[in-house]
């Protein structure tokens, strides 16, 4: 096929990057408004903390488990697809839950059935599409900065959808919540399909950025890689358990920040929810930052992989060391605490994928980043969620919830200085080649 021009492509490149931000903004959007609810829905239904955080447990094992597909569908068909049958069942996830007759013996298996099922199959539908068509579109020193900017839409998220659903959780309730998010899920996701683009390569062009990785010495062999062979690495498996420790701690802090402020510190759900927004407005401006920091390092270092894996190591480190200021309760602590969280945020998810990406980034990294995110997500998440609410009905508190939190952020830290910047085949074709190359000279 004839290439599209340098400016398309270019175009092409900004478009991917503004429908994965809105793709992110819904995916958050799930998330950070379950934290805003579920005293709402506590109080509403008489269920316990563990039975309404079960939906939260259902809804990211289901995600994972259509995350593993939605990478396969990525590679053959572009992230348009996903995005469209992500519109429809976050749609539904949310509109179908707040027409719930509360009053029913089976209200409770209905709403894990309503908002687990369908806003697994959603939200499953985003996360591996916007992460995978960023970095084919932009790679080395370019993908930090420009997923950064797609993984705004998180803070967003947290910080628009918060203050959206705070006044109308306190006049209206939980029920007319929902409503109101199924309606920006369906329009947000439908616009970004309609604007979303495939690989560049199916464009005839090359991922930006590629020019540069080459400008730093010979370009790794375009290997394609096969999910067994990168599942047969450290380091694919060492980027899994990094970032699904860090999971634990962190998705036990989305599910239930607004819960610990309102049970252990004292606060009232506006004061619990104006401090748990500040991770979104700091959030809005660590996501660039961060990703700029990490695409400065790629040029420092000379080498992706490294910057990476610095990375790596910082973000679970700073999200260690909020969760230890939650313990002294002191309010501008806490807001220190609060942009910690941010900083952490703008850095693991992307971080985990770009390194990966660094080694197995091609045609197939979409079913590869699936297949991760299924066995990252469908422990992770869901275990981490549960934890927090078990802990909590089970000692009155969330103080153990707390240090289960830290130690979790802490062995991710400790798995990321284990991540080979190398792989042995390279090592051995590094070897190979120096007789050769001493023989031209």
């Amino acid at each position: 096929m004839n290439p599209i021009s340098a400016e398309k492509a270019k175009t092409y490149g900004i478009l991917t990057v503004v429908s994965a931000w809105l793709a992110v903004f819904c995916l958050f959007g799930y998330r950070s408004s379950f934290s805003v609810m579920q005293k709402a829905i506590i109080a509403d239904t008489g269920w316990s903390s563990v039975q309404v955080s079960m939906g939260y447990v259902v809804m990211m094992t289901v995600y994972a488990i259509t995350a593993f597909f939605s990478g396969s569908l990525v590679d053959k068909k572009g992230p348009r697809p996903t995005y469209f049958m992500g519109a429809i069942a976050c749609f539904l996830g949310f509109f179908l839950t707040s027409n719930l007759d509360i009053t029913s013996k089976s209200s409770f298996f209905t709403y894990l059935f309503t908002y687990g099922l369908f806003a697994g199959i959603g939200t499953g539908m985003l996360w591996v599409s916007s992460t995978v068509s960023c970095r084919k579109w932009y790679v080395g020193a370019r993908y930090g900065t420009m997923w950064g900017l797609a993984f705004m839409g998180a803070p967003m998220a947290q910080l628009l959808l918060t203050l959206v659903l705070k006044p109308i959780l306190i006049n209206l309730g939980w029920q007319a919540g929902m409503k109101v998010l199924s309606l920006i899920m369906a329009v947000f996701l439908i616009v970004a399909a309609l604007l979303a683009k495939k690989s560049p390569a199916d464009y005839g062009v090359e991922a930006f950025g590629a020019d540069a990785l080459r400008a730093k010495g010979p370009a790794p062999a375009k290997k394609v890689w096969q999910v067994n062979e990168a599942f047969a690495t450290w380091v694919q498996w060492g980027t899994i358990f990094a970032f699904l420790t860090s999971m634990l701690g962190e998705f036990l802090v989305w599910s239930q920040l607004v819960s610990y402020f309102q049970s252990d510190v004292g606060m009232d759900l506006s004061t619990a929810s104006n401090i748990y927004i500040i991770i979104g407005f700091a959030g809005i401006f660590a996501m660039p930052l961060t990703g700029k920091l990490s695409d400065n390092l790629v040029k420092k270092f000379g080498n992706e992989r490294k910057a990476r894996k610095t990375m790596l190591i910082m973000g679970p480190s700073c999200a260690a060391v909020a969760v230890l200021l939650l313990f002294t309760k002191n309010i501008p602590l806490t807001i220190v605490s609060m942009v910690l969280l941010a900083i952490y945020w703008g850095i693991e998810p992307g971080g985990c994928a770009g390194y990966s990406a660094s080694f197995f980034g091609g045609p197939t990294f979409g079913k590869i980043w699936g297949l991760s995110t299924l066995l990252i997500m469908g422990t992770g998440p869901a275990i981490g969620t549960f934890m927090g609410a078990w802990f909590k009905d089970t000692f009155g508190n969330y103080t153990p919830a707390l240090i289960f939190c830290i130690c979790a952020f802490i062995v991710s830290a400790l798995v990321a200085t284990t991540l080979p910047l190398e792989l042995q085949s390279e090592k051995v074709a590094a070897i190979s080649s120096e007789p050769a190359v001493a023989a031209q000279k």
